[in-house]
Order: C-alpha cells, then sequence, then structure tokens
C-alpha cells in the first residue's frame, strides 16, 4: 500500500510512502483527493520523492496545476522533505514556498512532526 491514514495530532492526515507512483499530473493529484476523501483525511503529506522535478520548476506550471486542485477541493497538502537541492535554482521557487508557507493550504515541511506542530499551532485540523 502506497498510502496509510494516520492521525497527527487530531488531524486525519493521508500519508503517502516515499516509494510509490509520482504526483507528475492533474489526474495524480484527482486520484489522490478522491483517496483522501474516501478515508476521511482533511490533508495529504507527500514525500518530495513522490514529486518529479518538474513540481519544482515553476515554468512548468505543474505545481500550479497541482496546488490548485488541493485547493479547489479544500483539502491542505504538505510537501514532505529536504528541497534544498531545488531552491537553488533561483528565487521563483523559493518565493513560492515562502508563500506557501506563510498560507493555511500548503506547506512545505521538512518531516510529519513539523507538519503536526504547524497543524497544532494553526489549528488546522480541515483543509
Amino acid at each position: 500500500m502506497t498510502q496509510t491514514l494516520q492521525d497527527l495530532d487530531g488531524t486525519p492526515v493521508l500519508l503517502c510512502a516515499p516509494g510509490g507512483p509520482p504526483l507528475a499530473g492533474e489526474q495524480d493529484a484527482l486520484d489522490l483527493i478522491g483517496e483522501a476523501f474516501g478515508l476521511g483525511a482533511h490533508w495529504v503529506a507527500v514525500p518530495v520523492e513522490r514529486l518529479p522535478d518538474d513540481f519544482f520548476r515553476l515554468r512548468t506550471r505543474l505545481a500550479g496545476e497541482i496546488v490548485q486542485k488541493f485547493a479547489n477541493y479544500r483539502l491542505g497538502l504538505a510537501v514532505l522533505g529536504d528541497i534544498g537541492r531545488h531552491l537553488e535554482s533561483g528565487t521563483a521557487l523559493r518565493d513560492f514556498v515562502r508563500e506557501c508557507n506563510e498560507g493555511s493550504r500548503v506547506w512545505f515541511v521538512e518531516d510529519l512532526a513539523q507538519l503536526g506542530g504547524r497543524l497544532t499551532r494553526t489549528g488546522r485540523r480541515g483543509g
């Protein structure tokens, strides 16, 4: 199984396994959103390993398309892991990550502990 539902500080989070299929397009996002809704998740945590390099190249618009799908369905999206090598590519991605992390629906975090802490601090129980 590539996804499991976990209770993270009172929030149901669909945790994707690092070795699962990539989140490489809108349909992949919709499939994951459908699975999350079916399990009652309010957030989806996707390891960096599941995101293709194009996700981090903003000019491809892949990140925007995926993030928009999650926003449309009011489902939180957390990208888990180290994105340092991608941040070296330029300021656009750094700005995007900063803006996401200042918001309430899409976060880039190091691990589940950091995600749980943010959910607790912000009171974000739903998407």
